[in-house]
């Protein structure tokens, strides 16, 4: 994984508005179809994985884990996940998880 590049993808992302933030906003992308990729922030508990996993695996997205504090580190925003909007940014993160440049 490229931390760096994801680090400021995913904050060019929430500048952009690509983003929903916390269980209610990544529930409401999940369900309207608007979600490409769901991050989790490595500190989440057991239970919040289970729960977003099983709403990933129903809208058939990917949850992708990042080291803990990555997502409030890059965004400012505090929370566990963070719902990436379908488009360029969602792929960029995808590449920088599977540790392509």
């Amino acid at each position: 994984m490229n931390e760096a590049g994801l680090k400021g993808i995913l904050g060019l992302c929430v500048r952009a508005g690509q983003a929903d933030f916390g269980e209610e906003g990544c529930r409401k992308a999940l369900k309207a179809g608007q979600c490409a990729v769901l991050v989790l922030d490595g500190a989440a508990s057991d239970n919040a994985r289970k729960r977003y996993d099983s709403w990933c695996r129903n809208a058939g997205v990917p949850l992708e884990e990042v080291p803990e504090g990555l997502i409030e580190a890059a965004t400012g925003k505090p929370g566990i996940a963070m719902a990436v909007r379908k488009g360029p940014f969602s792929q960029r993160i995808i590449d920088c998880l599977n540790g392509q440049p």
